[in-house]
């Protein structure tokens, strides 16, 4: 087999969305959203895997929509089931480090492990190289920045909280994330940390929702690759949630 890529062998979509990863990573070590020029919009899962992550994942599935889970290394020993899921559906797995702790409170040894580990184990359970990170809570410091770099990771925000983890209610979830959308949004939700049915029942208004406005659900890496944000935003400090 050869071992670079020629014309006759074209990047593959995997490729090309690593390639739009390290670009982004050319001008910024994080983001919130993406561009405002498209059409595209992130749903993200943070928490998993869980016991409600194998049925979050079908329901995603049924109604043809590609997202992006955020997963705790430690889960994999129990939930790892959800991240085969993950898999062959084509969603986009990143890293949520391995014990859910805040970074901004750990040396950078701490932080280099919590990543480094849960990205092994993710990978051990069949995910690609993993190449995106959340940091739990928000939680981060210009320490988490340096660690990453030496991971090649680029650290995925958002721009839009439904605060699904404080069970307000379908109806509520659903609002949130509608009046949160807009062309280039990363809206935060969860499939692991708690009871998840009220999340999985508003998929379904979440999604109709959403392309009644004319926006697409894809993953993190197909937006960056589609329109990734502009260079010149401020590099975000911090944000509360999750």
């Amino acid at each position: 087999m050869p071992t670079h890529l020629t014309a006759a062998h074209p990047r593959t979509v995997l490729e090309e969305e690593e390639a739009a990863i390290d670009h982004v990573l050319s001008y910024t070590p994080a983001v919130v959203e993406g561009g405002p020029s498209g059409n595209e919009v992130a749903l993200t899962f943070d928490d998993g895997p869980g016991p409600y992550t194998l049925e979050l994942v079908e329901e995603l599935n049924r109604l043809h929509v590609k997202a992006t889970f955020f997963s705790i290394g430690e889960m994999e020993r129990y939930f790892s089931a959800g991240t085969a899921a993950e898999v062959r559906a084509g969603d986009a797995i990143g890293d949520h480090t391995e014990t859910h702790p805040p970074l901004a409170t750990l040396s950078e040894a701490g932080q280099y492990q919590q990543l480094s580990e849960a990205a092994a184990r993710l990978e051990v359970v069949g995910a690609p190289r993993v190449r995106l990170f959340r940091p739990p809570y928000g939680s981060f410091s210009q320490t988490t920045f340096k660690v990453a770099r030496r991971l090649h990771m680029l650290m995925v925000l958002w721009s839009t909280d439904t605060a699904d983890y404080t069970l307000p209610g379908v109806a509520a979830i659903v609002q949130r994330a509608l009046a949160g959308a807009h062309p280039g949004a990363i809206i935060l939700m969860h499939d692991g940390g708690g009871n998840r049915s009220e999340t999985i029942a508003a998929l379904p208004a979440i999604v109709a929702g959403l392309r009644r406005k004319g926006l697409v659900p894809v993953t993190v890496p197909e937006l960056l690759l589609h329109d990734p944000p502009p260079p010149g935003r401020p590099i975000p400090s911090s944000l509360a949630g999750d």
